[in-house]
């Protein structure tokens, strides 16, 4: 949906569609930072190297 409300703006430079592109931008943000708060070591192997 992110990449379609861009293409639509790029397209036919409709601001809605803009504005759209940026709340899925801004919600995609807030789910990643959610994400880390939720699972900070789920990228590392352990806390002891």
């Amino acid at each position: 949906m992110r990449q379609l409300s861009w293409q639509v703006f790029s397209m036919t430079g409709n601001v809605e569609s803009y504005l759209l592109f940026k709340e899925l931008d801004r919600d995609r943000v807030d789910e990643a930072s959610e994400e880390e708060e939720e699972n900070p070591l789920k990228d590392h192997d352990s806390i002891v190297h």
